[in-house]
């Protein structure tokens, strides 16, 4: 038994077809299929049902696969520990950013870390958490950055920092006169929410604790993204309620509608997580610095209120 071939079993289970992985290992598929073939009967067992169309595991194949994955990860620390010994940060790494973080977040850090790690190969996706947290769960991106507490037992979490939120009131709004905002004004049914999907959503039904027993289809105006609620709350449409960074890029006429909650504010924490295996840490650690070092000379709040990101 080879940690290649174990590679080759999590290509083939990922893709659920031997030609694909094949592609993805940069081998031929005959090549491939020889070697798993090799490992099955070295197991005595069939790790696929090759009959079903796309390919499936068996039942103990789904335990080889977990098992298998558990091999790889832990084949690729030794290259960790050689890195850490030379001091090296390099290498590709792959990184996770939730929607509602990664238009004002990234081009804080990335210019800075690109500068100061330049052996860095950074592949940066926008995901939601959900995806995030299988990705992070089958090795297949390295850390993301997200909003927390997560409570997932097979992840770490570092805190980068806490956002507030803000609340987005237009002129013809019950609320606009008020020089600040109490949690208990706030009316589920003349708000603007995130589609479906998103962690921030959430966060504000949570917020909305009086309302949380209501059902989702009394939510009747959603949206896929930040400045498009601002838009529709321009139009008249409701108020809404913003992460603090998306405040900062908006026109001055813009800002007239922003009104920030009485203390402790309501926020968000947001994190860097990675799996437990704790693999690539040496990249993990310099991205925690290099944006600790950037937001926090743009958010110095300190009284807040951690909203969860977890639907209730």
């Amino acid at each position: 038994m080879t940690i290649t071939q174990l590679y080759y079993v999590l290509a083939v289970a990922e893709n659920q077809n031997f030609t694909k992985a094949a592609e993805k290992c940069f081998v031929t598929q005959p090549t491939l299929s020889m070697q798993i073939q090799k490992l099955e009967d070295q197991l005595g067992v069939l790790i696929f049902d090759r009959t079903k169309k796309p390919i499936e595991l068996t039942d103990v194949g789904k335990k080889i696969v977990d098992q298998a994955r558990n091999i790889v990860n832990e084949s690729y620390r030794i290259q960790d520990i050689v890195d850490q010994q030379k001091g090296f940060i390099g290498g590709e790494f792959k990184l996770g950013i939730i929607p509602t973080v990664m238009p004002t977040l990234l081009p804080m850090f990335l210019k800075n870390f690109i500068k100061k790690h330049p052996k860095v190969k950074l592949k940066i996706e926008e995901l939601a958490t959900e995806e995030i947290i299988s990705r992070i769960s089958d090795g297949h991106l390295d850390a993301a950055i997200a909003a927390t507490p997560l409570e997932d037992e097979n992840i770490k979490e570092r805190v980068l920092y806490f956002e507030p939120f803000v609340s987005y009131i237009p002129k013809n709004h019950r609320l606009h006169n008020h020089k600040k905002i109490d949690v208990s004004d706030l009316d589920i049914d003349d708000m603007l929410l995130l589609e479906d999907g998103h962690c921030f959503r959430d966060g504000v039904i949570n917020l909305c604790k009086a309302f949380k027993n209501q059902i989702d289809d009394q939510f009747q105006l959603e949206s896929g993204s930040i400045e498009t609620l601002i838009k529709l709350s321009n139009e008249g449409l409701g108020m809404t309620l913003l992460p603090y960074l998306h405040t900062l890029d908006i026109n001055n006429k813009e800002k007239e509608n922003l009104h920030h909650f009485n203390e402790p504010a309501p926020a968000r924490e947001v994190s860097i997580i990675y799996h437990k295996s704790e693999l690539k840490m040496q990249i993990i650690e310099a991205l925690q610095d290099v944006i600790s070092s950037v937001i926090r000379g743009a958010i110095a709040f300190q009284n807040v209120q951690i909203i969860s990101p977890l639907p209730k």
